[in-house]
C-alpha cells in the first residue's frame, strides 16, 4: 500500500514513516523541505499522485487567529489533489476535546479542519489524540518566571509522541472510520502537578504555582481534554520521563 504523508518528518510524521516502513508498507514523506507547500499547493499533487493513503499531520506554524486559514487552505488544496488522484482514504490527526475548547483560536482551527475533511469528497478517518508528553517542556516554559513556573490544574493525560503513531499508522492502513478514534494515555494528572513531577525527575529546583489563569490550557473548563474511555496507550509518564 502506497501511503503519502505530509507533515512527514516532523515530530509525528517520522515516526509513521518508520513504523508503516517497517511494517512492509510504502510510506512516503512529504514537507517543505521536500517540496510539498500545502498553503500555496505547490508539490501537492506530485505528492499524492497514485498514493492509496493521504495521511495529514501537518501543523499551522502559529497558534493564533492565524491557525484557520492555514487549516483551510491545506485542506482544501490536499482533498483536491487526493479526489483528482483516486485515494481511497484521508487520515487526519486531531485533539481530544477539541471542539469543547471555544476560548482557544488554535482548537477551533482544528475543529475546522475535522469539519472540512468531513465534508470532503475522500473517506475518512479522525484520530484524536490527547496532549504529547513531548510537549510539557513548551508548557512548562509558557509561564516560567524566574524560580517559579505557574501552571493551571487542568485535567491532563499525557501520551507518547511513539503511541500516537503507532495508532495513526494503524489507522492509516485500515478502513476508513468516517468517524473519530479517540487516544489517550494511560493517566490523568493535574496539569500543575504534573509540572511538578516533570521538574522533580530532572532535579529541577523551580516552583510550580497553582494558577487557573495561567497559560494556555487555562482557557479550559474542566476534563474536556482527557477521555479514559479512548483506546489506551500503555506509555506511562514517569516510564517516559526516564
Amino acid at each position: 500500500m502506497k501511503i503519502a504523508v505530509i507533515g512527514g518528518t516532523g515530530l509525528i510524521g517520522s515516526q509513521v514513516v518508520e513504523q508503516l516502513n517497517a511494517a512492509g508498507q510504502q510510506a512516503v514523506p512529504h514537507s517543505l523541505s521536500t517540496g510539498v507547500d500545502v498553503v500555496s499547493g505547490e508539490g501537492v499533487d506530485r505528492a499524492v499522485d497514485g498514493a492509496d493513503v493521504v495521511v495529514n499531520l501537518t501543523n499551522s506554524p502559529t497558534f493564533d487567529d492565524a491557525s484557520p486559514g492555514f487549516f483551510r487552505a491545506s485542506m482544501d488544496n490536499l482533498l483536491t489533489a487526493a479526489q483528482r488522484a483516486g485515494t481511497g482514504h484521508f487520515v487526519i490527526l486531531s485533539i481530544v476535546g477539541v471542539d469543547r475548547v471555544p476560548g482557544l483560536d488554535y482548537y477551533r482551527a482544528k475543529a475546522l479542519q475535522e469539519e472540512i475533511l468531513r465534508g470532503g469528497p475522500v473517506p475518512y478517518s479522525i484520530v484524536r489524540a490527547t496532549q504529547f508528553m513531548e510537549f510539557m517542556d513548551a508548557v512548562l516554559s509558557w509561564t516560567a518566571d524566574g524560580d517559579s513556573v505557574r501552571l493551571p490544574a487542568t485535567p491532563i493525560q499525557p501520551i507518547a509522541a511513539k503511541d500516537v503513531a503507532a495508532a495513526v499508522a494503524e489507522v492509516a492502513v485500515g478502513t476508513p472510520l468516517n468517524g473519530i478514534r479517540n487516544i489517550g494515555g494511560p493517566e490523568v494528572f493535574p496539569l500543575d502537578d504534573l509540572g511538578r513531577l516533570t521538574l522533580s525527575r530532572r532535579g529541577d529546583g523551580r516552583t510550580v504555582v497553582t494558577d487557573p489563569a495561567a497559560g494556555m490550557f487555562a482557557a479550559v473548563e474542566g476534563d474536556v481534554l482527557t477521555d479514559m474511555d479512548a483506546h489506551l496507550a500503555p506509555t506511562r509518564y514517569t516510564d517516559w520521563l526516564s
